[in-house]
């Protein structure tokens, strides 16, 4: 089943120019026709020699001129991109790179590493924010474009820091479709995880947009040549906010789904009727229409959740309270119905998404929600407390230490994990009976840094869990808890 994953990237004259005039060489020769297609083919070849040449010029120039402005943003829990958009040190980066506040590391593209403060986020959604480096001035900059010049069809130059080992990462695009509602650029200029908050660039080196999201199927997935990117137009208000002062000093909340409410429901309650149409909400990732729903769940209660319909491929997507991805689903219900059966790992107001697989359907549809009683205890099918210890095994990747436990599972069965710590941050991971990774979680909330997770097993058999630290500073003892 494929997976919708929102997760939470220049002006094409010249080269046409030289294309048509490439072109005349070979059919507007006035000493002589020749029918000989070695000769014609040769004269193509130097035509298109000529095209490329000049694309590669500019790639030349714009990553030259842009990539030494482009920095790496290292939260000590992940990293991002940014633009340095001022000689003093103001770098813009995405707000959900830098969410947590406080200082950051910023690693400049000749490889220093210089502390820098966040001074301000995006307001109603914006998600952009911009630190400030610490004692320094002379920096090189980007520009911004000049507003409303973006142009479908043009040239688009991405620069970043991949997956957060491949610092100054070029990939070469165009600007495939502009979403003037959001506010967004599409572009198929690879942008992968860690691209989030660099820059979208013009062939002249400017920027026109801050890399931001990409639709990808499957979890975990890199680019398909779908990335977006929040349009240079929206950012001249929000800096001008910042330097004034004016602009948040904490993330606001933000949602996927911009500030659409949602409509409460209740779980055990009568079925709701729903009409996805063009007056609809529409994810800006694949155009598909949605409406959203929210209701207050328990901790430990299984829910399931169904969406019918006749006339559309419905889809599901469910949210946690802090407006995390726990579960989404396509046909689980047989036919086109989706159905999502959960273990809900935590007390709060839980968002549900009713959307169809395809874009711009219309239809009817209808949406029932079933639940356990709050007080059902959920059997615990592990309970293990244990240490982290210097000595122990270690996770080659990063030298982090982990301990590894086993329980059988059955196909569709749903298992809500959690693993405690007071004296180190942990992480978890579920593996499957191929041993492919199923899951993984680091922080359960927003408000803590135990891990949680709740996951549906995709087949019969025996599954690992593997305990471990963030990082590998991490040591002490944990409590583990399958259910």
């Amino acid at each position: 089943m494929n997976l919708k994953v929102l997760s939470l990237a220049v002006s094409g004259i010249l080269t046409v120019g030289v294309a048509a005039s490439a072109t005349a060489v070979v059919t507007t020769s006035p000493v002589r026709q020749s029918t000989d297609l070695t000769e014609f083919n040769s004269l193509h070849s130097q035509g298109a020699i000529a095209q490329n040449s000049v694309e590669e010029q500019t790639n030349i120039r714009v990553y030259e001129k842009a990539s030494p402005a482009v920095v790496s943003v290292d939260t000590g829990k992940s990293n991002g991109s940014g633009t340095i958009i001022s000689p003093d040190g103001m770098v813009l980066t995405n707000a959900h790179v830098v969410s947590a506040g406080g200082t950051v590391n910023i690693i400049l593209a000749d490889g220093r590493k210089l502390v820098a403060d966040v001074i301000g986020f995006g307001e109603d959604g914006l998600d952009l924010a911009v630190v400030k480096i610490r004692n320094e001035n002379n920096l090189p900059t980007i520009p911004l474009a000049r507003p409303g010049s973006v142009k479908v069809g043009q040239q688009a130059f991405a620069i970043g820091n991949p997956f957060g080992q491949f610092q100054g990462t070029f990939t070469v695009g165009i600007v495939s479709r502009i979403d003037q509602q959001r506010g967004l650029i599409q572009t198929d200029a690879a942008i992968n995880p860690g691209n989030s908050g660099g820059p979208l660039l013009n062939s002249s080196g400017e920027l026109i947009g801050v890399n931001t999201s990409i639709f990808t199927r499957g979890r975990g997935g890199g680019s398909i040549g779908i990335g977006f990117a929040i349009s240079a137009d929206k950012l001249p208000a929000f800096l001008t906010a910042v330097r004034e002062g004016r602009a948040p000093r904490a993330a606001q909340a933000r949602s996927p789904f911009g500030n659409k409410s949602p409509q409460k429901v209740a779980l055990n309650g009568p079925a709701v009727s729903g009409l996805l149409t063009d007056k609809s909400s529409v994810l800006p990732t694949d155009n598909s229409f949605f409406d959203l729903y929210s209701f207050e769940g328990k901790a430990g209660q299984q829910i399931t959740i169904e969406m019918k319909s006749q006339e559309i491929d419905p889809y599901l997507i469910l949210l946690g309270p802090n407006q995390r991805e726990i579960a989404q689903d396509d046909d689980g219900a047989g036919s086109k119905d989706a159905r999502i059966t959960v273990t809900l790992p935590a007390d709060g107001t839980y968002t549900l998404v009713a959307n169809s697989y395809q874009a711009r359907q219309s239809g009817s549809y209808t949406l029932e929600l079933k639940a356990s009683a709050a007080t059902e205890p959920s059997r615990a099918i592990l309970q293990e407390e244990g240490a982290l210890v210097a000595g122990g095994p270690v996770l080659p990747s990063d030298n982090s230490l982990y301990r590894e436990y086993t329980f059988e599972g059955r196909s569709g069965q749903s298992v809500a994990i959690s693993l405690e710590s007071t004296d180190f941050d942990p992480y978890v991971a579920i593996f499957g009976p191929n041993g492919r990774l199923v899951a993984e979680n680091d922080d359960g909330s927003d408000s803590t840094k135990n891990a949680f997770l709740t996951v549906t097993l995709p087949a019969t058999g025996r599954y690992r869990v593997i305990v471990n630290a963030y990082d590998a500073s991490g040591r002490g003892r944990y409590t583990l808890t399958v259910r």
